[in-house]
């Protein structure tokens, strides 16, 4: 399977390009949900929200809730409110996908995604013959690539 055989250069360019266009919308998603979560840990893009639950009664203090401010704890009801911040509703979803772990069935769509990616990498090497000036670039363009991962990395 050499990267010169035109047919198998045409299988992949076909595949590259119809699953591009797949996965078009979730590579939206995906990107909008990377960028936000690099602000995780400031309040960016979130908004305060009121919590209200039920909780055991007569606790001599309220529990330690991760982020929540203005804890108010009625001993006697185990009614509870506090406020946290909380990415709005659609950002959250996207988020929710974005951080699936093998505890969440959304992990099956980020191997999917992943596996997607890893093909897109290979596949674009089959765009264009490999004595054609624009492939020599290409990996030219790839090397630059593989060293600011490398310097990102040591940093």
């Amino acid at each position: 399977m050499g990267l010169n055989n035109r047919k198998i250069s045409n299988q992949f360019r076909t595949i590259h390009r119809y699953l591009g266009f797949f996965l078009s919308g979730i590579m939206l998603m995906y990107s909008i949900s990377g960028i936000t979560l690099i602000f995780r840990k400031t309040d960016t893009f979130k908004k305060e929200v009121l919590v209200e639950e039920q909780i055991e009664k007569g606790l001599t203090q309220p529990p330690k809730i991760k982020g929540a401010k203005n804890i108010v704890y009625q001993a006697d009801t185990g009614k509870i409110s506090y406020s946290k911040m909380e990415p709005p509703k659609l950002l959250g979803m996207m988020e929710k996908v974005h951080k699936a772990t093998t505890a969440d069935p959304l992990y099956f769509f980020n191997i999917f995604f992943g596996m997607s990616l890893f093909f897109f990498v290979f596949s674009s090497y089959w765009m264009f013959l490999p004595e054609t000036a624009i492939f020599k670039k290409a990996i030219y363009f790839t090397l630059a690539g593989m060293v600011l991962t490398v310097v990102m990395f040591l940093f």
